[in-house]
């Protein structure tokens, strides 16, 4: 029994993440059937600027980048664990895991980083530096290791590397996915 919970911790760890981004359409009820309170589950709906359409179900987990409310009409871009099922249905459905409201100030990459701190896809390295808030979804401090978490990494510029190098603003550990 120990070793099936290892292989399931593995997985949840080795999850990846997809992405959509586009404008806020609809923001509607969603009802689980599982007997959650009403109103707890939102399905939003996000149109792309090339006009595909993705519904994510927001749940009371999904994390917000800097707990911001989204209203219709807001540009966000909504990650989910693209290794997860999903209904085969259009327009697609999927379970938000962040959502993060645009801003020109700075970039939101949600990624499982490795060991030398570079995302799962190869596109992105931490510079981990002395004013990087590394904190917990909560919002409360994080003082383990970085290595082989999955991440949501806020930050501005970065690097013409490859990988693009960064010091991140701030790092949000997801503990609920380890």
């Amino acid at each position: 029994m120990l070793y099936i919970k290892a292989i399931l911790f593995g997985v949840m760890k080795m999850a990846a993440f997809g992405f959509f981004s586009g404008v806020v359409t609809s923001i509607n009820d969603f009802s689980t059937g599982a007997g959650a309170p009403s109103g707890c589950y939102k399905l939003m709906s996000i149109q792309s600027m090339d006009g595909n359409i993705v519904n994510f179900v927001i749940m009371p987990t999904t994390y917000f980048v800097d707990h911001v409310m989204v209203n219709l009409g807001d540009l966000v871009t909504g990650f989910y664990n693209a290794n997860a099922p999903v209904p085969l249905i259009y327009p697609p459905q999927y379970q938000a895991v962040v959502m993060a409201k645009a801003s020109q100030n700075q970039n939101v990459k949600v990624d499982l980083f490795n060991n030398q701190l570079v995302s799962n896809d190869g596109t992105l390295k931490l510079i981990i530096g002395p004013l990087t808030q590394i904190i917990q979804e909560n919002g409360q401090a994080y003082t383990g290791n970085l290595a082989n978490k999955n991440l949501v990494v806020i930050y501005g510029t970065v690097t013409m590397s490859i990988p693009a190098q960064t010091v991140p603003y701030r790092v949000i550990v997801l503990c609920t996915l380890m």
